[in-house]
């Protein structure tokens, strides 16, 4: 049954458009004729979860499957937390609004370490006892209590899971909170999980055979079928379940990154067409580099195809390509190309996230941006050469330079660039190398008629992962907060650099949590409790740091995060001791000895039975050539380097050769020819009411693209289509009576263009009627004049028809009702509301048990110049006249009146 939300999702809350479920391509299955129901979840705020590349690609995917329904859920605002905890209403899915246990199986994404307590967060929100121990427990006292045995997934709680890189590298931490774990690429290996919990549910099987059924699914570990020894190692406490679990491995498939197109603007407002999976440039801070091998292209026809395809399908603007490493693509310039000459007509911009600055060439810089260049990302990760060789990033000096400067003369002024501090076998003079290498950078790069380069400057913090030969580094806070005081002080001196610095805290508490064992699940459990929430997000930094601390301290594990803030496991800072001629107490460390205490190398670790193709004595020998500064070649373009990964299991790198680089067409050139003019009357109803005025906006625009429209542009920098709302609408506020004025390139038959419009608008924005007008006539906006409304209004105590009528007549004999007004500079103003007042009437009156309800209608001045007239001023009036206190219910605006 679905929850009732219309007196939960209001205009009083934020952004009320996140939880409506009505985006463009959202799939709406039937409830009824699906075997097994899937709640996709990500939990964080729905500007960041409803862009995630992988949360749109595995809702489609499990959408397509027969007999299957997949909706979603994300983390609500605090104003939304709290009032379904005031009405005791559970959390539900946006799409069907149905409560989230009544779903057979609910998946989480974790890609954060500290992102848990969100889960938490949500699972309490929903009613969902939060750990499978208790969710077990319910389901045994519910048997005890008559109910009988429970042979299905809906009887009480859904299947609780977990995907996503952090799930996948380390998921001890967080085991105690989910049924199960999906390991690495879920294409593949969600439907499977949905066919086995098909056939088990026809079959009525018991919860804990449906999971032993799971646990045979390769990628898929069951965290009650295994214990945690002494040491924090983990092993099988029964026979018929695998001793180390595969990390599953997946084809991309372009299609399905088309859809979900929102109404608010999310974080990543554009379509994301991933291009490869994987990386293997094997720099050895990386955890998605080694989690995602072997490296997989996509084809270049199917990229493209893509691309078109969603672009014509979503009406977006920009679109962005996806890979770790999108400059290993080596089809990325004929693509980009492509694409770029295919759309140069539509205003449409490439974006790219970080890439290799040694792979930078005129071939990839013709094809970024638009009409307007967008920004530039490098990671050199290290200031010096020697760390930049311990990390195996593969990169010169010379190279770095290159790549900068190509940016530069093909016309940025300013790159950002990422660096990380505390990294493996770092000193003083490499901190200060990323200062010095800046600054270099700089000097190159100049001339003559050009603007300075500019440097946004990312410095974190490197926090060691698991599955990488740095998982058995540490480096002390104390040692991070020293360096980042170096960096300050030299950057003070360097001009035209921004620097941004991570909090070292929470970059601590990322280590702590991110290598540790299952003791930390009450940590974990302990610090969402105290307020841990939100924790990647700036604000809430003091707030998380102070939870985790007190969770950590109440657990008594404060010892043991004290050796992480020490920085008790650096085996390089052994090493320079040993370099330093401490001969007496130590020996020399050489490529042969063994690496130094307190921790081996062979002490089992937490995550050992994630078998993730990476070969652990590897990542051993890899450590050892870091200490000898040895760079490893990327075997997707050179010899092999065993790491253990290509082979049946894992399958083998993929690299495609690229095709011919097309000639480029020229750039996007805005068509600002105004041949037509048609003038659109249009209303805003149901849930489309909850869409602000700058979100409707964005609409216009993708609408007018699906449609293929022939809109023209405004000139300059940054061509908008010309597309103009008469005025803004009240966020909640009804409408029957909107304008909005197109200009287009090219006449189009009015019943055509309203066609048009009307296929691809929401149904609850209504197209009553499109004129064509005189290019000449002044904008909507510009002949505004009054405004007619229809407002509900609630008196607080009871009130006869005949009371309304005579406040009505009251306000109508008056010539003069003052209203003090302040003004935006502060200043204040009294206006004589009655001169904006020409028509009043009672349309109906209702009683209901708490309060006397009327409709009224008014019109009143509307004009752009101020001179207008509010519907909370009626109010105003009303309680002037009254001498009572009223509340505005309703807003609906009949129509907009134009003047001549």
């Amino acid at each position: 049954m679905a929850v009732a939300v219309e007196k939960l999702i209001t205009s009083d809350i934020l952004k009320p458009g996140r939880y409506l479920g009505n985006e463009r391509l959202a799939v709406h299955k039937a409830w009824d004729t699906t075997a097994i129901r899937w709640v996709l979840t990500y939990p964080e705020v729905y500007e960041v979860g409803a862009s995630n590349l992988g949360h749109i690609i595995l809702y489609n995917i499990l959408n397509a499957q027969p007999r299957q329904l997949c909706d979603r859920a994300y983390l609500p605002g605090k104003d939304l937390a709290a009032k379904l905890r005031e009405t005791n209403t559970p959390l539900f899915a946006v799409e069907s609004k149905r409560s989230l246990t009544e779903f057979d199986i609910l998946g989480f994404s974790l890609s954060y370490e500290l992102g848990a307590t969100n889960i938490l967060e949500m699972l309490d929100l929903a009613g969902i006892p939060l750990t499978w121990r208790e969710r077990q427990r319910s389901r045994e006292a519910e048997q005890q209590v008559g109910k009988g045995e429970i042979t299905n997934l809906q009887s009480q709680f859904p299947l609780i899971f977990a995907g996503g890189q952090t799930a996948t590298s380390n998921p001890e931490p967080y085991a105690d909170f989910f049924d199960f774990i999906a390991l690495g690429d879920g294409e593949e290996l969600l439907p499977e999980i949905g066919l086995v919990l098909e056939e088990g549910k026809q079959a009525g099987l018991s919860r804990e055979e449906i999971l032993l059924d799971l646990a045979q699914i390769p990628g898929v570990y069951v965290p009650q079928f295994y214990d945690m020894a002494e040491d924090g190692s983990v092993h099988p406490r029964r026979s018929d379940v695998p001793k180390r679990i595969l990390r599953r491995v997946a084809t991309p498939i372009p299609a399905y990154s088309i859809g979900l197109v929102p109404y608010v603007e999310t974080v990543h407002d554009r379509l994301t067409i991933e291009i490869r999976r994987g990386c293997t440039r094997g720099c050895r801070f990386c955890q998605p580099g080694m989690l995602t091998r072997p490296a997989r292209d996509v084809e270049p026809d199917k990229v493209v195809e893509a691309i078109e395809q969603g672009m014509r399908a979503t009406g977006y603007n920009e679109f962005s390509l996806l890979s770790l490493s999108c400059s290993d693509y080596l089809s990325l310039p004929a693509v980009g190309m492509e694409i770029k000459n295919r759309l140069k007509n539509e205003n449409i911009s490439l974006t790219l996230p970080s890439q290799r600055v040694d792979r930078f060439d005129e071939n990839i810089a013709n094809i970024l941006g638009g009409t307007r260049q967008g920004g530039l990302t490098f990671a050199p990760e290290a200031g010096t050469q020697r760390m930049r060789d311990i990390v195996n990033k593969g990169l010169t000096n010379e190279e770095l330079l290159r790549g900068v400067k190509t940016a530069w003369e093909q016309g940025w002024d300013r790159i950002k660039l990422y660096f990380m501090i505390g990294l493996p076998g770092e000193t003083d003079a490499d901190v200060l190398g990323i200062a010095e290498t800046v600054s270099w950078l700089q000097r190159e790069c100049r001339g003559k008629g050009r603007k300075a380069l500019n440097f946004n400057l990312t410095i974190s913090n490197f926090t060691p992962k698991p599955h990488t030969p740095f998982q058995w580094h540490s480096v002390s806070t104390t040692e991070f907060k020293r360096k980042q005081n170096l960096l300050r002080q030299e950057f003070r001196r360097i001009k035209g650099v921004k620097v941004n610095f991570t909090d070292v805290r929470i970059s601590a508490m990322e280590d702590f949590v991110g290598r540790g064992d299952r003791n930390l699940g009450k940590v974990v459990r302990r610090a969402w409790e105290l307020g841990a929430g939100m924790d990647s997000w700036y604000e809430n930094l003091d707030q998380a740091f102070s939870a985790w601390g007190s969770a950590i301290a109440q657990a008594d594990l404060d010892w043991k995060y004290r050796q992480v803030e020490n920085g008790e496991w650096n085996l390089f800072h052994a090493q320079d001791q040993k370099r330093s001629g401490d001969a007496e107490n130590t020996q020399l460390l050489t490529p042969n000895s063994p690496l130094p205490t307190p921790h081996s190398l062979d002490t089992p670790l937490p995550w050992d039975h994630i078998d993730t193709g990476i070969d652990k004595n590897w990542l051993k020998e890899d450590l050892q050539r870091a200490l000898e500064a040895a760079i490893v070649p990327d075997c997707s373009f050179e010899g092999c380097s065993h790491c253990g990964v290509c082979g049946t299991d894992f399958g083998h790198n993929i690299v495609i050769e690229s095709p011919a680089i097309p000639k480029f067409a020229g750039e996007f050139v805005p068509n600002t020819t105004k041949a037509q003019r048609l003038r659109v009357w249009f209303g805003k109803q149901g849930n489309m009411a909850l869409v602000s005025h700058l979100d409707l906006i964005r609409l216009f625009d993708r609408v007018v693209r699906r449609a293929s429209l022939p809109i023209a542009f405004t000139g300059g920098f940054h061509p908008m289509p010309r597309i103009s709302v008469a005025t803004a609408l009240a966020l909640g506020a009804t409408s029957s009576g909107e304008i909005a004025d197109f200009e287009l390139t090219a006449p189009v038959a009015v019943d055509t263009f309203r066609e048009q419009l009307v296929q691809e608008m929401p149904t609850d924005i209504p197209i009553y009627n499109v004129e064509q007008i005189d290019l000449k006539t002044p904008a909507a906006t510009q002949l505004l004049e009054t405004a007619e409304y229809l407002i509900t209004v609630a008196a607080l105590e009871e009130v006869t028809p005949i009371q309304w009528q005579e406040w009505i007549d009251t306000i109508k004999a008056k010539d003069e009702l003052w209203y003090e007004h302040t003004t935006k500079s502060g200043k204040s103003q009294f206006i004589n509301l009655r001169d904006r007042l020409f028509e009043l009437e009672l349309v109906e009156t209702h009683k209901n048990i708490a309060e006397s309800i009327s409709v009224i209608r008014y019109v009143g001045s509307y004009r752009q110049d101020g001179f207008l007239l509010r519907p909370e001023q009626i109010l105003f009036m009303l309680s002037t006249v009254a001498s009572g206190e009223f509340q505005l219910l309703h807003i609906h605006r009949n129509r907009l009146i134009l003047g001549v």
